[in-house]
């Protein structure tokens, strides 16, 4: 994939301290974007600077809950004076269990993960690129979103459910100069999946620094005439 160039360019990527989110903040800062991204464990914090390195003075570090739309984009609006590219890679599994003994809480906390924070994100940094007349925004959905397998029906239905947003959203802003469209991973190659799933074979997974890629293609201007697209990032699997 060639090179691009993303001076100038204010990004917002969420998560950006977890395994995904760290590649897809490197990706954007190799390119030369000034990158604010949230993050919520301070313990994480190190791996994300091993990562970028020198380019760290150009990251923006923001603890804060995504479930709460006070001041959701403010601070960067306040710092940046705009933002032009969201990149929403926070998100959470949990399955194991038939509708019928699924918790009230844990089906909460999917949707409450998955889905209302792409909702909250979606509301405020799209209300700031209808007034700059321009903007990207890139979620983070599933490869499950398309189709339940069984006992996971609370996951299932939250990334459904940022498929659903995207699509909705997308009509309403295709006329503002406004990108919208998600990414559906298959299972990331990361070291939590790994000790979860040890007998498997790693090599099909998709690699985080593949899916920054693609984001950061999703990105730009080459990605115009994609718009409410849910875009397939399965590896070989």
């Amino acid at each position: 994939m060639k090179d691009h160039d993303f001076s100038g360019k204010v990004v917002l990527v969420t998560g950006g301290t977890g395994a995904l989110g760290r590649e897809v903040c490197h990706a954007f800062l190799k390119a030369g974007a000034l990158v604010a991204t949230t993050y919520v464990i301070d313990e994480e914090i190190p791996a994300l600077e091993s990562k970028i390195g020198d380019l760290k003075k150009n990251i923006f570090l923001i603890k804060k809950d995504l479930g709460n739309e006070k001041d959701l984009v403010s601070e960067i609006v306040k710092k940046y004076g705009r933002i032009d590219v969201l990149a929403n890679v926070v998100g959470g599994y949990m399955a194991g269990k038939p509708v019928t003994e699924i918790d009230e809480k844990d089906w909460d906390t999917m949707m409450n993960l998955n889905l209302k924070t792409a909702f909250l994100l979606s509301k405020h940094v799209v209300a700031q690129m209808i007034r700059q007349s321009s903007g990207k925004v890139i979620h983070t959905a599933a490869r499950p979103g398309l189709k339940g397998g069984g006992n996971d029906a609370a996951y299932v239905a939250s990334k459904s459910g940022v498929i659903r947003l995207v699509e909705s959203l997308a009509e309403e802003v295709k006329s503002k100069g406004i990108n919208v469209n998600c990414i559906l991973p298959g299972i990331i190659d990361t070291e939590p999946n790994r000790r979860a799933m040890p007998n498997a074979d790693f090599s099909k997974w998709v690699k985080p620094s593949e899916i920054a890629r693609i984001i950061l293609f999703l990105a730009t201007e080459d990605s115009r005439p994609i718009n409410g697209a849910a875009i397939p990032v399965f590896g070989l699997a």
